[in-house]
């Protein structure tokens, strides 16, 4: 099974699925109204997360989905964010991994395009 069939992107709000795998929050803010012990997590990757000045700029527009995975990939290349891109790879060479985001529509998610790019490598 190739590596981007294991990894799926889900709304950390939504039930738990068996096949979820290794769930994984790829925000950098912890998702609003949601106690820490009911998030049925395995890690919190903050630092695979786009930066402050990106997430911000960004807004979640549909416009603006193109140029933000531009950026974004972009920044997935910098030290600290390869360095958990590594990891989450690693992780999802061990079985399915999901990622999870707040994010309201997760077709237009950094975590979206976090999974397409542990899909190249």
């Amino acid at each position: 099974m190739g590596q981007s069939r294991r990894v799926r992107v889900r709304r950390v709000y939504d039930p738990v699925e068996e096949a979820d795998g290794s769930r994984v929050l790829v925000d950098r803010i912890w998702p609003r109204g949601l106690r820490k012990d009911a998030a049925a997590l395995d890690e919190w990757c903050k630092d695979v997360a786009p930066s402050t000045d990106l997430r911000k700029w960004y807004g979640h527009d549909p416009a603006l989905f193109e140029e933000f995975g531009r950026r974004y990939r972009d920044e997935l290349r910098d030290a600290a964010h390869a360095q958990a891109v590594r990891h989450l790879r690693e992780v999802a060479r061990h079985g399915p991994l999901t990622l999870l985001t707040a994010t309201k529509d997760c077709d237009i998610s950094a975590a979206a395009v976090l999974r397409a790019e542990l899909a190249q490598g």
